[in-house]
């Protein structure tokens, strides 16, 4: 398996992304990690002056002038401890302050880049790995920031002043370290390489594990009616079980190659005694010290620094795997975030008007329950259009994947104030008609008009604004059933709520609950009743007034003498607005205006209730097999 994560360009994007974010605190920062690992890194040029002057003093026994001498090399060494201190101490909060902002940036980034992306993005991912990016890519990218980055930068400046000093003292003895060195980088290629390899593959295990939980929470009620509760535990089992080889086999490699780097660093320190004792012994010359022999004063410095040399080879090597996890999670965040986002191309706009007595539309900023296309002309003024609902599909062709058509030369009209109904097997395209209206979904050939404009150049959020939809699937937020109501309409008072309740039925009960309208939704209204959650769309659906309405099935989950209620309440809201019904059901759709007959994404009946009994076409087999089923 080959590498997949772009280490290059996501450490430029992820470095970019910091710059960008922290302009004047990240240099700070960095420069007082630079400070503080060169602090780190010199010890062994004090310690190395500290014997000289021992060496200096012995023959004359000037131990006085010795013991100032030291004296003055301690304090200098004390007072760069004391500014690395304060370094050190500036350098983990400013970085406590980059990492969580960043990651809070980051995960507003993200969520509104999601927000940008098409329905499509969410039909063929998993909401588990969707949910993955906020969790647990979040959080390698969190102790890439804040940990394996600095340390691996820290840990680079030691080596890098390490080996300069090396050089300068001994040739002969850093071409010992080098060698040794050279034998754990190629530990490190061979044991670190598999180790990032498997840890790649524990990223997408855990995406793919927080996947299989998310849809199995959903579909909880649907494994226990099955009884399918142990096949269900095998299946997570599988899955966790592949997230557990991969990371052991991450980790395997991972602790085997610090105890491997550790011992090699011991010997390291041990051949650089051997040879610079051998050295001493044969009073070698220095070749960076023309005329000196090499002295104690070098050696035992640069045992020193052969150890720190070694443990921060050690501590380089260590930070390889949390980085290609961080890489791995960043790069995936990345990814998200460059999405191809929904295009909107629309320049029409939906404004609220006031109409003038010669019959004219004037744009006013207050709500007038009068709305207006806001069509841009080509010389920059504008032409108002009034909205009354008026839908038409010309030759509509659409395929939800190219080279497979679902819908075929669809032509339909709705007029204002028509309610038209699609019936038909399931499958048959009905909910995908609807979805073309509000552009979920771009047909493929074809045109869709609203009030006579092409609905591609329709700004989305007011094509969608004019629209109000119930779904067969309810979703309530956590919130109060007054909140979850006024979603439909942000701007709506307590008053409108409770009428819009009242229209779509659903009042009475809201009044029987614990705390009436202030009662708290949790866990998609899991305290209510399927029909009652849907009676709350409908009423979400009623306090947004919409022009146009589509009703998915918004009755398939109540009881036939509470859909007689909401009936009577729907069709008072849908009085004068142009409706789209899909219904499996029916006994809803007689009282329809035209009532359109799909099968295989083609229309093949279309008219009246009575119009088509009397063809006794596939229409009237529906309706007489319902009947006979009831």
């Amino acid at each position: 398996m080959k590498p997949n994560v772009k280490l290059g360009p996501t450490l430029k994007r992820i470095w970019s992304t910091l710059i960008g974010f922290y302009p004047v605190m990240l240099p700070v920062t960095l420069a007082c990690i630079l400070f503080s690992a060169a602090v780190s890194a010199v010890p062994s040029l004090f310690m190395e002056r500290i014997i000289s002057v021992i060496e200096q003093a012995y023959p004359s026994r000037d131990w006085a002038g010795a013991a100032g001498r030291i004296f003055g090399v301690v304090a200098v060494m004390a007072a760069l401890y004391v500014v690395s201190l304060v370094s050190v101490f500036l350098w983990n909060r400013l970085m406590a302050i980059i990492t969580q902002g960043t990651l809070k940036k980051l995960r507003c980034n993200m969520f509104d880049c999601m927000q940008d992306l098409p329905i499509r993005y969410f039909d063929t991912n998993s909401h588990g790995d969707i949910m993955s990016f906020y969790t647990n890519d979040i959080d390698t990218l969190r102790q890439l920031v804040s940990q394996s980055l600095p340390n691996l930068l820290n840990s680079g400046i030691i080596v890098v002043t390490n080996f300069a000093i090396m050089l300068w003292f001994s040739v002969p003895l850093t071409l010992v370290v080098l060698a040794g060195v050279a034998i754990m980088i190629a530990i490190t290629r061979k044991v670190g390489g598999g180790s990032a390899r498997y840890f790649r593959r524990t990223q997408k295990s855990v995406a793919r594990l927080e996947g299989f939980v998310e849809e199995l929470m959903e579909g909880q009620k649907v494994v226990k009616v099955f009884n399918h509760e142990t096949e269900t535990k095998k299946d997570f089992v599988r899955a966790n079980d592949q997230l557990f080889d991969d990371s052991r086999a991450a980790n395997r490699y991972a602790n085997t190659l610090m105890p491997i780097l550790n011992n090699m660093g011991h010997i390291i320190y041990a051949a650089c005694a051997v040879v610079g004792g051998i050295m001493l012994v044969l009073n070698a010359p220095n070749p960076c010290i023309s005329g000196k022999a090499i002295a104690i004063s070098i050696v035992v410095p640069f045992l020193n620094m052969t150890r720190q040399f070694a443990g921060s080879i050690s501590q380089v090597s260590q930070q390889v795997n949390p980085i290609v996890m961080g890489m791995a999670g960043a790069q995936r965040v990345f990814d998200l975030m460059d999405q191809q986002p929904e295009t909107d191309e629309g320049t029409v706009t939906l404004v609220n008007v006031k109409e003038q007595a010669d019959g004219s539309l004037l744009e006013c900023p207050e709500r007038t329950n009068v709305w207006a296309w806001k069509v841009p002309q080509a010389d920059g003024s504008c032409t108002y259009t009034r909205l009354t609902g008026d839908v038409r599909f010309r030759d509509v062709d659409f395929g939800y994947v190219p080279g497979k058509t679902v819908l075929h030369d669809i032509t339909l009209f709705a007029e204002p104030g028509q309610k038209v109904a699609f019936v038909g097997a399931t499958g048959a395209g009905k909910t995908t008609i609807t979805n073309l209206i509000n552009r979920f979904y771009d047909i493929s050939d074809g045109q869709i008009l609203y009030d006579g404009i092409d609905v591609m150049d329709i700004r989305k959020a007011d094509l969608r604004r004019s629209l109000g939809i119930v779904l067969q699937d309810t979703n309530l937020f956590t919130g109060t059933v007054m909140e979850n109501i006024r979603y439909g309409n942000l701007d709506a008072c307590d008053e409108e709520c409770v009428a819009a309740a009242r229209l779509a039925g659903a009042h009475d009960f809201i009044t029987r609950l614990p705390d009436g309208y202030n009662t708290m939704l949790t866990g998609n209204g899991a305290n209510l009743s399927q029909g009652q959650r849907q009676l709350l769309a409908i009423a979400r659906c009623a306090v947004a007034d919409p022009p146009v309405m589509i009703l998915d099935e918004a009755t398939s989950s109540i009881d036939t003498r509470t859909e007689a209620i909401v009936q009577r309440g729907m069709d008072a809201l849908m009085t004068g607005r142009t409706v789209f019904v899909i219904a499996h059901r029916l006994s809803t759709v007689q009282n329809s205006d035209v009532i359109m007959v799909l099968e295989h994404g083609v229309i093949i009946e279309r008219g009246s209730h009575e119009k088509l009994i009397a063809e006794r076409g596939k229409y009237y087999q529906l309706y007489t097999g319902a009947f006979e089923l009831e």
